[in-house]
């Protein structure tokens, strides 16, 4: 039985963007755990939908995908905004076993031993961005080196040749940008230009890559159409890219703001993989993921039904009590650290493996030149309900005088 509140009631209102850049969502989110866990969000300019804030209940939900559908979408978006082009079709937004035939096409790409491989070509691109980032000696951290890292390493998987590499670095500052939403929609459709374009190069004439993969690919004896592969591009792209991108900008600021912990790293780079782990806790950048219910499911004495929303708010989950010790503390040395940051079950990040080890690779080339990184100027984070974090970092870089 859920018991009475212990608090009075907030203001709950989870979908206000400026919520996650002036605000305090973790407020709301405590109080939900408390006292709602599965809390009816009304609608606003978004459809009502079930809020998840507990742990267990996002880690249950995530492995019930008989229940919890993706194919209807993994985001919020206004109802006259219609379905999402990519639902039953991509990756992300597949149910089984279409998921399962479309991620064992590419699974092997992104396997330890696969990633193990590339990674002295990921160590040059990293060491190459921060190069250039030291010369300049001042930079916004999230566009000159927390986006080109993981963009350059996709671009290199899918096989883009390396003299593209700025284009679509120019085109996604410009998809992912704040402003306005005419210039990232533009952008957007050039990257899918882009990739029509990749596809039919690499149908015509395959390589070692995973357009080539996608291009050529058959699911029970049907090539994949052009527009499936095209999304799919789309979708390998944004997912490779985006919350890696936030979540290495979003640390550098919690080390900013924590400088005992860099400090801590420094002394003892040993701790570097629990570093990350714990960047991904703490920067938890995919701020909700939302699923469809399919039957009637009951979670905590609410009902829900066939067709409701139901959003998993990842930030939330990871900082549980009941969960971790000292939630709300930025920890390097936190152990176990078994986070949601990068989902569970069958859509366990495709990535995951990736996203750390580019983490890992730069913040190790920040600590091995032992550059000194300042703020330089006031961090600007982002209007979003999708993602959190940095939109801009203004920092200076002095490379040691050793």
């Amino acid at each position: 039985m859920q018991s009475e509140p212990t608090e009075p009631l907030p203001h709950i209102n989870l979908v206000d963007p400026e919520l996650y850049s002036h605000g305090d969502p973790f407020a709301q989110w405590r109080w939900l755990r408390a006292n709602a866990p599965v809390y009816w969000h009304p609608p606003t300019e978004l459809p009502g939908f079930w809020s998840l804030t507990r742990y267990e209940d996002v880690r249950t939900a995530y492995r019930d995908a008989e229940t919890f559908s993706s194919a209807q979408g993994i985001l919020l978006r206004p109802a006259d905004h219609g379905a999402d082009p990519g639902g039953g079709r991509t990756l992300a937004l597949t149910d089984a076993p279409r998921h399962r035939q479309l991620r064992g096409l590419v699974d092997e790409w992104f396997a330890v031993r696969s990633v193990r491989a590339l990674e002295p070509e990921m160590k040059d691109i990293a060491r190459r961005v921060v190069d250039q980032a030291v010369e300049r000696g001042s930079c916004d951290f999230v566009a000159e080196i927390a986006a080109r890292v993981p963009l350059y390493v996709i671009c290199k998987m899918m096989g883009v040749p390396e003299s593209d590499w700025q284009h679509l670095y120019d085109l996604t500052s410009q998809a992912f940008a704040a402003g306005d939403p005419l210039t990232r929609r533009f952008a957007h459709l050039d990257i899918l230009g882009y990739f029509e374009k990749l596809h039919a190069e690499k149908a015509a004439n395959p390589t070692d890559d995973l357009v080539s993969v996608l291009a050529t690919a058959s699911i029970d004896g049907e090539r994949l159409s052009a527009e499936d592969v095209i999304l799919n591009c789309d979708n390998l792209l944004v997912g490779g890219t985006e919350n890696t991108r936030i979540a290495a900008a979003g640390g550098m600021l919690s080390f900013l703001e924590h400088p005992g912990q860099w400090r801590m790293l420094s002394e003892n780079p040993a701790l570097l993989p629990s570093a990350v782990e714990e960047v991904l806790r703490w920067t938890s950048t995919a701020t909700h993921i939302m699923r469809t219910a399919v039957r009637p499911v009951e979670i905590h004495g609410k009902n829900i039904a066939p067709g409701d929303r139901v959003v998993f708010w990842l930030p939330s989950a990871n900082r549980d009590e009941s969960i971790f010790d000292n939630p709300d503390q930025f920890d390097v040395n936190r152990q176990p650290n078994r986070h949601l940051a990068l989902g569970f079950g069958e859509h366990f990040c495709l990535g995951s493996m990736l996203a750390r080890v580019e983490l890992r690779l730069l913040y190790g080339e920040l600590l091995s030149r032992s550059v000194d990184i300042e703020l330089d100027g006031e961090p600007k984070l982002l209007d979003s309900i999708v993602v959190n974090g940095p939109e801009r970092l203004q920092v200076r870089l002095t490379p040691s005088a050793a």
